[in-house]
């Protein structure tokens, strides 16, 4: 482990967040992840990350790592070779922002057959890689607890160590000119309606009602107590600038674990409320949503809504069998008797949605790292079903196509071993000019169908917003 250097500075701006994230959303592998609805403590801090020293990128047992223009090419478990960059790079500076450098990037949902063996059904519409991380030694924090911006810089990754100091005042300087300095351009973001585009699902009413139909076969045969289904939507979006959508969706439907991410052949949009996982020294939390109700037009609707939530025995229900998975999930990788449920059954408010959360935490035995979390709890509980591993084979063979990012993760895992990823819900993908989003729900015996399909619309009616005006 070498010596490294670390930098960092106050940028004194009165520009938002998302207004210096413009400054930089066209640097390649450029990410945004926002905290857009910043007025609790999930949202404290938004984290801008660009020019990696380092790129990972996979797709089952091939993998590429990408260094400027030189590519390396290997054959082998991804994870595991995730875990070795992750630990080659590993330091013990203790800083007090919330993340100086590390690996940022998303987890695909199709990453659970590198977890576990079962058979692999889905058409790959989209054909994008299982992971991509971009290992950084920059980032902009900011802070919106206590309205203040930082620039931070390290020596990580750095392969000339000559004059070290010079070099990385040089680059925070230059990223405080540039916040500083730079104009923002305004966004205008034109909808996909305008281009004349239609919004297709895999899933006619009927088909999506048969699907449901043939999980609670599955519940009444025993296999499993719940399922989480859902169907895709695409539409292209004509010369819609994706970023501009982005800052579309975070207006009109703000998240705490919100993010924009700016690869080479993809683009993601995520207005995320649910967090998977965060690992903090030796603490690990996951806070599972399950159980959802439309917002109503109404303080007093809203309260009757929330109301209703709470005591329908139908989600309180699975909720708690997910709360119970997720704790056990937790306890392969915790000390023995950590694992408890700090919040049972809170209620949180968003802007077309109610859902019923919960947050369970535990203390990290000694000997894990974050590979062996992300290999003992992913994919989230909250969006597979229960028993997790019987529900992801029915969610394979039922679901037409994969999944690929939808119910992935999204976030950062630092270069102390800690991290913060989310559940990628209410994400959008955007590739060759089509936008691909998925919506689903929990199936048990109970579950009306149409009810079922009608839940989906109402996750799913932020992003048609962005996308369509509609």
């Amino acid at each position: 482990m070498q010596n490294e250097v670390f930098i960092k500075k106050e940028i004194e701006t009165s520009k938002s967040a998302v207004e210096i994230f413009k400054l930089f959303y066209e640097v390649p592998y450029s990410i945004f992840l926002d905290s857009s609805l910043n007025n609790n403590e999930l949202g404290e801090n938004s984290i801008i990350v660009f020019n990696p020293f380092l790129v990972f990128v996979s797709k089952g047992d091939r993998i590429k790592l990408i260094k400027g223009t030189h590519i390396e090419e290997y054959t082998e478990d991804p994870l595991l070779l995730l875990r070795k960059l992750l630990r080659r790079y590993k330091n013990t500076y203790v800083s007090d922002l919330p993340f100086f450098s590390g690996a940022v990037g998303y987890f695909s949902y199709d990453l659970c057959h590198r977890i576990e063996t079962f058979k692999d059904h889905g058409k790959d519409d989209m054909n994008i890689p299982d992971m991509i991380f971009g290992f950084y030694n920059n980032a902009i924090i900011v802070d919106h607890k206590c309205n203040k911006v930082y620039a931070a810089v390290s020596s990580i990754g750095l392969e000339d160590r000559e004059d070290i100091n010079q070099v990385l005042e040089r680059k925070i300087s230059g990223i405080i000119k540039r916040v500083c300095e730079s104009n923002v351009r305004s966004t205008t973001a034109k909808k996909a309606t305008e281009c004349q585009s239609s919004v297709s699902s895999n899933f006619t009413l009927e088909e999506y009602c048969s699907m449901i139909g043939k999980a609670k076969e599955y519940i009444r045969n025993g296999d499993i107590y719940q399922a989480n289904l859902s169907q895709q939507f695409r539409t292209n979006i004509g010369d819609s600038e994706p970023f501009d959508i982005y800052v579309d969706l975070r207006k009109s439907n703000p998240a705490p674990f919100s993010a924009y991410m700016n690869f080479e052949e993809i683009k993601v949009l995520s207005s995320s409320p649910e967090r998977f996982l965060k690992i903090n020294g030796k603490t690990i939390e996951t806070r599972p949503i399950k159980g959802t109700r439309p917002r109503g037009k109404s303080k007093e609707e809203d309260n009757e809504l929330k109301h209703e939530l709470l005591n329908s025995e139908k989600d309180r229900a699975e909720h708690i069998m997910i709360v119970d998975l997720e704790r056990n999930d937790l306890g392969r990788v915790c000390k023995i008797g950590s694992v408890h449920v700090e919040k049972l059954l809170q209620i949180e408010e968003y802007s077309t949605v109610l859902h019923l959360v919960s947050t369970v935490k535990g203390e990290l035995l000694d000997d894990v790292d974050i590979i062996d979390c992300i290999k003992a709890t992913f994919p989230g509980g909250s969006i597979t079903g229960a028993p997790k591993i019987r529900s992801m084979e029915i969610i394979d063979e039922l679901e037409p196509v994969k999944r690929n990012i939808y119910t992935g993760s999204i976030g950062y895992m630092d270069f102390n071993g800690n991290c913060d990823l989310n559940i990628a819900i209410r994400t959008i993908v955007i590739k060759d000019n089509e936008a691909f989003f998925n919506v689903g729900g929990g199936i048990v015996w109970d579950s009306v169908p149409e009810d079922e399909y009608r839940e989906t619309l109402d996750k799913g009616r932020a992003l048609l917003k962005v996308l369509t005006g509609r």
